[in-house]
């Protein structure tokens, strides 16, 4: 047998290779078969990363909750259940992979964040869109977890009416970035027009404008956001008082990037992209390993002060001092 705690414990520690097969070489007792029969028959669900990380979170008022998506690239798979060919903004195109809908909590604090839960976007399984994912989780952030945190930001993909609603609904602020031919109306005689089609006057560039969103029954902020290379973005928010186009850019230079931060971390140090289980539920349960194995990483990497990267860098940084010492292979 193996328990979870062991398999954590071997996505931490090996530097590369992340099969079974490597498992069962270097565990005494334990077979290939043990292992796979760990994964295929484990039910492990994300549930129980938010058991893991609430003892962890600094939570207040102030904090945040990020939505975003990050492919699991699979791209040399071809019998692997669960995935499927899709965008991903990492390749910058379409590539096979498995889609994880991921919400993180930030304190606002550098570097202070913390996955709460997760989806596997995978339609042909559950029928369930991103955006199902995305309510599902809010409703269970509100109903289950009662974090403080009343804001929440996401981007284009997660912007629908039906999102917006709901989180306006519940009282929290939502931030998010707009499509470039969304259709707002600044006043009932204006009508409706692209956002792209609006005029700002410099006041408005620093205070943004409200406006209605097209089938949004409530007024939302609008701030255009211009970047030093010309890039234009447009995001809304639900909090008519905010009124500083520069905290604007603060949420999306700062805190949207930490997602991004979690997403590179998951990938490069728990090999969430290397198990070459076939079947779904060893996909799922391999997965949800992963994200308690950082965790582990991030609760460890705090107690000594270090970032998750020097201390998993740390490991293998013994290893080759011992190796230089004495190493195993001697140069003739």
């Amino acid at each position: 047998m193996i328990s979870k705690r062991e398999y954590v414990e071997y996505l931490l520690s090996t530097p590369f290779n992340y099969t079974c097969t490597n498992l069962s070489e270097h565990k005494a007792g334990v077979s290939h078969d043990v292992v796979s029969d760990f994964l295929a028959k484990s039910r492990f669900s994300p549930s129980d990363l938010w058991k893991l990380v609430e003892p962890h979170l600094e939570d207040s008022p102030t904090s945040v909750i990020i939505v975003d998506d990050s492919v699991q690239d699979k791209r040399y798979s071809r019998f692997i259940d669960l995935v499927k060919k899709q965008y991903s903004g990492n390749v910058g195109g379409l590539v096979k992979g498995i889609n994880l809908v991921n919400l993180i909590h930030s304190s606002g604090n550098d570097g202070d964040f913390w996955p709460l839960d997760y989806r596997i976007y995978h339609p042909e399984t559950d029928g369930k869109t991103k955006n199902d994912h995305f309510q599902e989780m809010f409703m269970r952030l509100v109903t289950h977890k009662r974090v403080q945190a009343r804001t929440i930001l996401f981007d284009t993909w997660y912007a629908s009416v039906a999102n917006l609603k709901l989180i306006h609904r519940q009282d929290w602020v939502f931030f998010t970035t707009l499509k470039h031919n969304r259709k707002v109306s600044r006043s009932r005689e204006s009508g409706c027009q692209s956002v792209d089609e609006l005029v700002f006057s410099e006041s408005e560039l620093v205070k943004g404008i409200e406006v209605k969103l097209k089938e949004v029954p409530f007024k939302v902020k609008l701030f255009k956001l211009v970047t030093p290379d010309g890039h234009i973005d447009y995001v809304i928010t639900n909090d008519l008082d905010y009124a500083v186009n520069c905290f604007v850019a603060e949420l999306k230079n700062d805190n949207r990037w930490q997602v991004e931060d979690f997403h590179r971390g998951f990938k490069q140090l728990t090999g969430s992209e290397k198990c070459q289980c076939r079947k779904a539920r060893s996909q799922r349960n391999h997965l949800a390993c992963c994200y308690h194995a950082w965790v582990f990483l991030k609760v460890e990497a705090k107690k000594v002060g270090k970032t998750i990267y020097q201390l998993r860098k740390a490991i293998f940084s013994d290893f080759l001092i011992e190796q230089l010492y004495s190493p195993k292979i001697r140069a003739i």
